[in-house]
């Protein structure tokens, strides 16, 4: 479907043909932790609508970014050029933490696995390499996993497909001290503010060096 353009031969005016339209870029963010159904990307941005929604979608697998995913049911996911998206989007998570919050935004729309997001995309591979693990988080309502493979670092919605070495579950302040280095994994362990359903807290702490927040 044709979509809005600049008219210019620019390759940032290009990219915004694409990208700019409102709630284009979140979706793209969404799709950055995995495949997702409709009804799930709905979830997570309802105010979109499911008609911009589809309207959306359609305009990103015309434009190559996105493609249907055979999952169990109905997807959608990135296409190898979306995937060249990833590291532009986290960098503009990571410029977007120095924004002050604006009071009209609501506080409870804040995800962990958004965070993680952000932290996988700007660890420093040298922190990783030649690790190998599956690490699990519950933040209160919200599974994902992070997977660890020789110094790179990604993040996923939901549960690991395989078992996960280490499995914590926390509530999202704890998540957010702990991604933010303002609590220790050890203080966290001792409180009882995360609790280790599988693992060790040596691993936690070594998850959270690998995830140590840095400017790209």
């Amino acid at each position: 479907m044709a979509n809005k353009t600049y008219g210019q031969l620019c390759p940032i005016a290009r990219a915004m043909d694409v990208l700019g339209d409102r709630w284009t870029l979140l979706l793209v963010r969404e799709l950055l932790l995995g495949p997702k159904r409709f009804k799930d990307l709905l979830g997570r941005l309802p105010a979109m609508g499911a008609n911009r929604l589809s309207e959306r979608l359609a305009m990103l697998v015309d434009s190559g970014v996105i493609r249907p995913a055979a999952q169990p049911a109905p997807a959608y996911e990135l296409t190898e050029f979306g995937e060249q998206l990833r590291q532009p989007v986290i960098a503009l998570g990571v410029w977007g933490l120095g924004l002050p919050v604006d009071a009209r935004i609501d506080p409870a729309s804040a995800r962990a696995e958004l965070i993680a997001l952000c932290l996988t995309g700007i660890s420093d591979p040298g922190a990783s390499a030649g690790l190998r693990e599956v690490v699990e988080f519950e933040v209160g309502d919200e599974v994902f996993h992070i997977s660890i493979d020789d110094g790179r670092v990604s993040a996923r919605s939901g549960p690991a497909a395989e078992a996960a070495q280490l499995q914590v579950r926390c509530d999202l302040e704890t998540f957010m001290g702990l991604a933010q280095g303002q609590l220790k994994p050890a203080e966290a362990v001792r409180a009882g503010r995360a609790i280790l359903l599988r693992g060790s807290q040596r691993e936690l702490t070594q998850v959270f060096k690998i995830l140590a927040c840095r400017q790209p």
